[in-house]
């Protein structure tokens, strides 16, 4: 498949949303197939320069990724994890941008819990427009563009379901809260204390945003380190299904976020995502 966008960075795409999302969806699916080989084969495991875990996996997966994102959109910059991490970053980002975890939820994928995801997304005027999260060992996969979020089962690579659309509820009691299974904070903790007999659900990886997304849970909360890699995909799912995620002082998340005064380029601040609670002022 080839997809174009022209003078992606100062006016409108060329490619329509769809054609973009398709294309995201088959680059996750042969991602997911990489990282899959590499869960069934042996994972060897070595220390990044933030004393963060890395495999083989990884940068497998992100390879796949970038050479199909970078034969699509050639003048559309991606900034990816394992990239980043080496120093390999664009110069400029424009108004429209890619962000790629190839892996999210390296820690759970090492401990083989079924819980790590792909992650791709479509960063425009600073907001996740278009995103894909795959999690191949489990075969939920998760997509959304502006108006629209899908859910199917996929394996080997290959969708084996229908496609459904997806919608965030309404806020119902008790609130289901999906919480972190490996960065669990004290913040998060107090948070979830003070929302009456919530039920908690923990969970890795990107997948929490999805729950949302879903109708399956009513609040993320994040009160631990985050990079917008981490995020964006998850966040374009989670705002496709009619959710929303906002940082502390109640406005919307933001991607792009370099020269940052007290913390790394592309860092996010504390932040809670939500589905449709009917009072906002109960979240912050």
């Amino acid at each position: 498949m080839s997809v174009t966008l022209q003078n992606v960075n100062t006016t409108t795409a060329a490619a329509s949303d769809a054609a973009i999302l398709e294309l995201l969806e088959r680059l996750a699916l042969d991602a997911g197939r990489a990282v899959m080989e590499v869960f069934h084969s042996g994972i060897t495991v070595t220390d990044k320069a933030d004393a963060s875990p890395v495999t083989q996996a990884d940068r497998a997966a992100e390879h796949v990724i970038l050479e199909g994102l970078r034969a699509a959109f050639p003048d559309v910059p991606c900034v990816a994890e394992e990239e980043t991490a080496e120093g390999v970053v664009p110069p400029e980002l424009g108004r429209t941008f890619f962000l790629v975890d190839p892996l999210d939820g390296t820690k759970e994928f090492v401990r083989r819990h079924t819980d790590f995801t792909v992650n791709i997304a479509l960063i425009r005027d600073g907001a996740p427009k278009i995103g894909v999260v795959y999690a191949p060992c489990t075969g939920r996969f998760f997509s959304g563009r502006p108006g629209r979020a899908e859910a199917f089962e996929a394996r080997d690579g290959k969708p084996v379901s229908e496609r459904h659309r997806i919608h965030v509820r309404e806020g119902r009691q008790p609130l289901t809260i999906v919480a972190s299974r490996s960065h669990r904070t004290p913040e998060t903790d107090a948070f979830i204390k003070k929302v009456s007999a919530a039920e908690i659900v923990s969970v890795g990886s990107s997948l929490k945003f999805c729950l949302v997304a879903a109708g399956e849970a009513d609040l993320y909360p994040r009160f631990g380190r985050t990079m917008e890699w981490d995020t964006a995909a998850g966040d374009a799912v989670l705002r496709a299904a009619g959710g929303s995620t906002h940082t502390l002082d109640g406005k919307p998340l933001v991607y792009g976020k370099r020269n940052q005064a007290d913390d790394a380029d592309f860092a996010n601040p504390h932040f809670v995502s939500s589905g449709r609670i009917i009072d906002p002022a109960f979240i912050f």
